[in-house]
């Protein structure tokens, strides 16, 4: 019975001294605002990704090859990319809000007021456990039940961010950094490949076939004067066949362009997809485990305490 006691009042002088120092509140207001900055900068990295996606789908290209007009749209695409992208943006906005309210509720619960409550109850029951006569009081199981309500109120929250910071730096950093870097390396990689584009759909310097057949010529071989109007239409068709030649060549670049604009879809994707999957557990699922398990276990700690009180009271009762 001595183990016991000697148990519980090492526990309640932890949670004390943790209260009035502070040290939990310290620590775990680090931890959330290292994972704020790492949930800005994502959200930042997705929202460029969302804006060069756009443009790319802005972008269209005219081509005749073989004098057919085609109107070609390479960014449509990354059409699905960008819808994943929207949603992507507003899982981190709620893991950005998730972790910004970790912080205030951080602050509301560190307040002194909550503490001091929370070590005056603390303080009744390590008496409640060497004392007999406050043993028999009938308020001494009330006492314990609100010293562990206050402890859940004071510490479930840096308890909380401490336990997921452990994991996400255990199990998901370095997953994140990956993730963070190649979605990166893809959004230049697109941004590149719309500079491409551009390049493609600049004003060709060589004239069209309507506008060789409106120029006038200074070369002398086709000014003779019995074949003028036969080098004139030489001269059109081979300004036609040097354009089609042109738009099938970029024809041919733009299809290029096109895949890998497909690749780095499918790279985005699925780094997206990653942290996606690393925000969520560690801005939802894992917080609500770990404060299900902290509450769990400080509930089985105040049902054996008032066991125990309980029992050491009967006896002196009879």
């Amino acid at each position: 019975m001595r183990l016991k006691r000697l148990i519980y009042t090492v526990l309640i002088i932890v949670l004390a001294g943790s209260a009035i120092s502070g040290v939990a509140d310290n620590v775990s207001q680090t931890y959330a605002e290292q994972a704020l900055k790492r949930a800005l900068a994502t959200f930042a990295a997705a929202r460029a990704l969302n804006g060069v996606i756009s443009v790319a789908q802005g972008t269209e290209i005219a081509l005749e090859p073989g004098g057919v007009g085609v109107m070609l749209t390479p960014g449509q695409v990354l059409d699905p990319v960008n819808d994943l992208v929207e949603r992507f943006s507003s899982v981190m906005l709620v893991a950005s809000s998730s972790l910004g309210i970790q912080l205030i509720l951080l602050e509301i619960l560190s307040w002194w007021v909550v503490t001091a409550m929370l070590v005056l109850t603390l303080a009744l029951w390590l008496a409640s456990l060497w004392s007999p006569a406050l043993r028999k009081n009938k308020y001494a199981g009330l006492t314990i039940r609100m010293a562990m309500i206050l402890a859940v109120i004071r510490f479930a929250v840096p308890v909380v961010i401490i336990c997921t910071n452990f994991f996400f730096d255990t199990f998901l950093l370095s997953k994140h950094e990956v993730a963070s870097n190649e979605l990166t390396s893809s959004t230049m990689s697109i941004e590149e490949l719309n500079a491409q584009i551009d390049d493609n759909m600049q004003p060709d310097d060589q004239p069209s076939s309507e506008e060789a057949s409106e120029l006038p010529s200074d070369d002398s071989s086709f000014q003779l004067p019995d074949f003028g109007e036969l080098a004139s239409e030489l001269r059109s068709s081979a300004v036609e066949m040097y354009a089609d030649a042109a738009d099938w060549i970029g024809s041919m670049s733009i299809s290029a362009t096109i895949e890998q604009l497909e690749e780095s879809a499918a790279q985005a994707t699925s780094h997206i997809i990653n942290l996606i999957v690393i925000f969520v557990l560690q801005t939802i699922i894992l917080p609500l485990g770990i404060l299900w398990l902290f509450v769990e276990l400080l509930k089985a700690l105040a049902a054996r305490s008032l066991s125990f009180v309980s029992g050491q009271a009967s006896p002196q009762a009879e």
